[in-house]
């Protein structure tokens, strides 16, 4: 399943975090308590057993989320087993009372559902987003779960090679094995000492007995938070929850010991990575989420995080490459990460000091007070921002409630209003003290070591049992996922083309008082660069942030502080804004990207920082992996094979970037969409008084690629001595485009072999029969000129050839045998009930109609699509397949250690 998220505040994944004095105490019963409703579309209720829900009225799309949250995370496992809740979490996507693990995967599919789970130290979520019609569903399998999971000693063999893959994928990262470390340092001696991820060793220690103790212990009602957000009525949903979850008994929640932290000794760990570039990383221990000191924290790390920062300020300056500041959320601890990158080769030392200089700066004169406030603000606008997505909105009270111990994200919010500049200076003088931490020090290396327990991951030759895609379905779920209709299409953009030729397209919605805008300048910089100059696009773009002709930085990012706005510019730009704000914020994202500063000093930090970040960075097995995957499916001399280079980006000069710019950036080739509170009428009148003036010099360039054949075969070993999984990935150029209706049928296809999790014939096989892998899919990316099929894949070396065989063999059986109707059922199920899941946030709908628009696509493509899926036979799909998939033409590029079998 998922890795626990890294996120700030109450934006989409959980918060905050650092250590409290103790745990705070918790009834094993909460009281029940009536359903309470703040509005009209908010209810909140304790059930009888102590389940605490919470359901809001969202309809910005036809859809739902359901958000179930246990609490019990890494902090609850018992001694020895670390990675307990973490192989729960797994587990539940096994068999249940009444519901098998194919059962569940295929009713996933056939509501064109998405699913998935995490785990952190406090709590472990279960998550769906689906159709809002399939409520009941969801429910359905959400109760089974919590009551009757079987965690049988068979299941828990079959997933413990998947969880493995998971941990050897994990710890071929030396910046995931030096924050455990820190982890073990800062919180020695507490639950929150070891990751919740879990070890090879205390995996195979681990017997289904002892997940079946743990979800007797934690599992239980009066131990869960149930958030349901999305297009559903809150009365008649919380009626549905009683039905299901009411008679399922609460348990006494075993007592836990009270946290009593030890002081931390500065220490300091040092390795290398294969990364092309190097970090220093100061780690402290903050308070936790459920601390008082929370929301003061919060704004330290924004301001920290703020452009205008002294810590920003090392990299804008050219100190260092990068520089960043970030919490990892515990209820009752955390750790905060303050980091700088340093390139390849670079001085380390000299890296630390300059970050030593910033942090001893704020201990001793204090952090800006206009900083604080504009931190503050931020925080307060991300509030109404959550309301632009359904599981952004349910992830706020999940987070409020679950791990912060609040009513509601409201309080949140009253939290960040209430911190002052006093506040946030004694949390920083309290918790960044040089004593106090952990530095961590990655230098990027080509030679490494693989982690320790990394030999023998999981895997095994096969399993009998029901793994089919096609089961008989649960009566409650049967009836309601056999009848496929079209969706509710909800978008009715206003689209229309300005005098200097910017095609405009606009999309009120009134979910919040925000407005999103999305542009994008059609351009291709393989075809556009003059020969010599790979790497101008990528270094002009680096420049934006330095403001414009009539801001300098920092006033450029204090006018945007002053609306809480955020903005990028460059060829692809956006900004987002209270819809109070909306003019300023256009005014500023124009003066930006008509009228960019591109300063001489900015250019050249930046384009010294670009040269020696490419320098390791072509060093790195990422890089390489790439490199030689496009190499083996395009021509030798392709435009699309040039690559920026140190010495190609050190003969750039700013008269470059400025001749680029002039000749790229132009209306005629340029889509903005507006989505938010917003008329169209208003929308146009702001673009055109800001935009309006640009002009287009001279014929339009071409950016379309020419079209290429089909590669030969390839395969290519990178060395990741790192690593101990390999990263494999194998691809083919398909001879169609994006305006070929053939695409639909080998959707469909795809959705069958590898491209729907769970509900597909790779992961099926290769996953949950024999647990080669952690995860395995398939995908297409169709584009104007060409598109490419892959396939992607992580598992130990010895799995490499046995995954290779089932790949192999399946995308044979896809052209060679006509899939089942029950198969294509499921894709046309999957991709046409899917289609309100694409445009359920703002953000969504916004990315999808601009893609949609500047590839001269109708603005109801998923519609036009779901024709297609309709009509389409197993007989065309393979064809499809047959015509245009080339399984001896695979070239495969394999990252890690080398395979002893090809």
């Amino acid at each position: 399943m998922s890795r626990p998220f890294k996120t700030l505040a109450w934006s989409v994944m959980l918060g905050m975090g650092l250590a409290a004095s103790g745990m705070t105490a918790r009834a094993d019963a909460p009281a029940s308590s009536p359903a309470v409703a703040n509005d009209s579309n908010v209810l909140h209720a304790t059930l009888d057993n102590g389940l605490r829900v919470v359901i809001v009225r969202e309809t910005l799309s036809p859809m739902v989320t359901t958000q179930i949250t246990y609490l019990a995370g890494g902090y609850h496992t018992p001694d020895g087993l670390p990675g307990t809740a973490h192989a729960l979490e797994h587990m539940m996507f096994r068999d249940s009372q009444g519901l098998t693990g194919a059962q569940l995967n295929e009713m996933t599919g056939k509501m064109g559902a998405e699913n998935n789970a995490f785990t952190t130290n406090d709590a472990t979520q279960y998550y769906f987003v689906a159709p809002s019609n399939y409520l009941d569903i969801l429910l359905h399998i959400e109760s089974a779960r919590m009551e009757g999971a079987l965690l049988t000693q068979k299941d828990w063999d079959r997933e413990r090679g998947a969880i493995e893959q998971e941990v050897s994928r994990d710890i071929s990262d030396p910046g995931y094995l030096a924050f455990q470390k820190a982890e073990r340092i800062l919180y020695s001696g507490t639950g929150y000492a070891e990751d919740a991820l879990g070890t090879r060793p205390s995996f195979d220690k681990t017997t289904a007995q002892d997940l079946q103790t743990f979800y007797k212990n934690w599992y239980a009602p009066n131990n869960a938070l149930l958030v349901i957000v999305g297009d559903v009525d809150p009365q008649a949903t919380l009626a549905k929850v009683k039905d299901l979850f009411g008679k399922i008994p609460q348990r006494e929640l075993p007592k836990l010991a009270t946290m009593k932290l030890q002081p931390v000794k500065p220490e300091t760990i040092a390795t290398t990575t294969p990364q092309g570039t190097g970090s220093v990383q100061f780690l402290y221990r903050m308070p936790g989420m459920k601390d008082k000191d929370n929301a003061a924290a919060q704004v330290l790390l924004d301001v920290l995080n703020n452009a205008r920062s002294s810590l920003n300020a090392l990299a804008v300056e050219g100190k260092v490459l990068s520089a960043d500041a970030q919490l990892q959320p515990f209820s009752n601890g955390g750790v905060g990460v303050i980091e700088v990158g340093f390139p390849k080769g670079g001085d380390a030392k000299k890296a630390q000091a300059d970050l030593e200089a910033v942090i001893d700066e704020i201990l001793k004169h204090g952090v800006p007070a206009d900083l604080v406030e504009a931190s503050k603000q931020s925080e307060i606008a991300q509030a109404e921002f959550n309301k632009n997505s359904a599981v952004t909105l349910a992830t706020a009270w999940s987070q409020a409630i679950a791990w912060m111990g609040l009513a509601s994200p409201d309080e949140a919010e009253a939290q960040i209003r209430q911190v002052s500049v006093d506040d946030v200076n004694r949390v920083a003088r309290e918790y960044l003290a040089r004593e106090q931490r952990v530095t961590v020090v990655l230098t990027s290396d080509n030679n490494g070591q693989r982690p320790p327990d990394s030999a023998g991951f999981g895997g095994s030759e096969s399993f009998a049992g029901n793994d089919k895609l096609d089961a008989p379905l649960p009566e409650w779920a049967a009836a309601k996922l056999g009848k496929l209709e079209m969706p509710r299409w909800t978008l009715a953009p206003v689209q229309m083309t300005l005098a200097n030729g910017i095609h405009l397209i606009v999309q009120p919605e009134t979910i919040s008082k925000t407005v999103t805008v999305l542009g994008h300048i059609d351009n291709n910089a393989k075809l556009q660069e003059p020969a010599g100059q790979e790497g101008a696009a990528r270094l002009l773009g680096s420049l934006f942030d330095y403001g414009s002709a009539t801001l300098d930085r920092d006033a450029f990012h204090k006018a945007l502080d002053d609306i809480a706005a955020n903005e990028n510019g460059g060829t692809d730009f956006g900004l987002a804004v209270l819809s109070e704000h909306f003019d300023r914020g256009m005014q500023l994202l124009a003066d930006n990207e008509l009228h960019p500063a591109l300063p001489q000093e900015g250019f050249s930090v930046q384009q010294e920082a670009l040269a020696r970040t490419l320098a390791g960075e072509m060093q790195s097995p990422e890089y390489k992996m790439m490199k030689a995957m496009m190499e083996g499916l395009l021509p030798a001399g392709d435009p699309d094979l040039r690559r920026p280079t140190p010495d190609t980006i050190g003969k750039l000069s700013l008269q470059n970037l400025k001749d680029y710019y002039a000749k790229t950036y132009r209306p005629d080739l340029t889509t903005i969409v507006v989505v938010g509170n917003v008329t169209p009428a208003q929308a146009k009148a702001t673009v055109e008084r800001y935009f309006g003036q640009w002009q287009a010099e001279g014929a339009k360039p071409n950016v379309i690629s020419k079209p290429v054949p089909t590669n030969p075969a390839g395969y290519t070993v990178v060395e990741n001595p790192y690593a101990s999984q390999d990263q494999v990935l194998m691809g083919q150029m398909i001879e169609l485009t994006m305006h070929n209706p053939d695409r639909y049928a080998l959707q469909l296809g795809n959705n069958v072999l590898g491209g729907n999790g769970f509900a597909s014939r790779l992961m099926t096989d290769i996953r949950v029969k024999h647990g080669y892998a952690y995860g395995a899919g398939s995908g297409l990316r169709f584009d104007r000129s060409r598109s490419i099929f892959f396939v992607q894949y992580g598992s130990d070396a010895d799995k490499v050839a046995p995954v290779d065989g089932l790949v192999r063999q399946n995308l044979v059986d896809m052209q060679t045998t006509p899939i089942k109707s029950a198969e294509l059922d499921n894709a046309r199920q999957y991709e046409i009930r899917s289609i309100p899941l694409s445009v359920s946030s703002v953000s969504g709908i916004a990315h999808s109609l601009l893609s949609w628009a500047w590839h001269d696509e109708p603005l109801d493509q998923p519609m036009v699509a779901a024709k297609h899926y309709l009509t389409l036979t197993p007989e065309q799909v393979q064809a499809a397949f047959k015509k245009y998939l080339k399984p001896q033409s695979l070239m495969q590029v394999v990252q890690g250690p080398p395979p002893a079998k090809h």
